[in-house]
């Protein structure tokens, strides 16, 4: 089986972040979530968070950001948002991704946002942070050491990671967990076990 990161490996971006601020296009209200967006954004990129703070804080602005979306006059609804923002950057997914059956992909992004583009890509295998849309709290934040965990809990104790796909060294347990790893920089892909 393959597995990939999301963001920054098969997607060239940070997909949460691109679907705020093609949310606050919609309606502008959300902007007053961009420092706290930031400064989770930056914290989980470097590393600098402990999975504590991260659930605490990133659930905190994440209710409040789809609460003010789903109250919104602007927007019809936040699937419909997820499925208009794929629409227009589908093609951000990279040219050497090629979809197989069995590839999971493994994100601590949303499974809102990933999982919409996982039924375009056709990949049915998502370990991904998890939202409950009717009370907008964040119930799983696949971050840090919950990857590996969360991923052996799905697929067993003896699946077996013929190759893993990240563009971050916090990936590191699962890089080990893989016989194959690779570490991606934008299209240049480079074997690093």
């Amino acid at each position: 089986m393959r597995v990939f990161d999301f963001d920054g490996t098969i997607y060239d971006g940070e997909s949460l972040f691109d679907l705020y601020l093609y949310s606050a296009r919609h309606d502008p209200k959300v902007f007053r979530y961009i420092a706290p967006v930031l400064r989770y954004a930056i914290k989980y990129k470097i590393g600098r968070a402990t999975l504590e703070q991260m659930e605490h804080g990133v659930g905190k602005v994440a209710k409040g950001y789809l609460t003010e979306l789903s109250n919104s006059r602007r927007v019809s609804s936040i699937d419909q948002l997820v499925d208009d923002f794929w629409d227009r950057n589908y093609s951000r997914i990279k040219p050497w991704y090629h979809p197989e059956a069995d590839d999971v992909i493994l994100t601590a992004s949303f499974d809102l946002t990933v999982g919409a583009a996982c039924r375009k890509l056709g990949v049915s295998n998502l370990v991904a942070s998890e939202v409950d849309l009717e009370t907008m709290k964040v119930t799983y934040l696949n971050f840090n050491t919950n990857k590996p965990k969360r991923f052996r809990e799905l697929f067993g104790p003896d699946a077996v990671i013929d190759e893993f796909y990240t563009d971050s060294k916090f990936d590191q347990p699962m890089i080990d967990m893989a016989r194959h790893a690779f570490m991606v920089k934008g299209n240049i892909i480079t074997q690093v076990k």
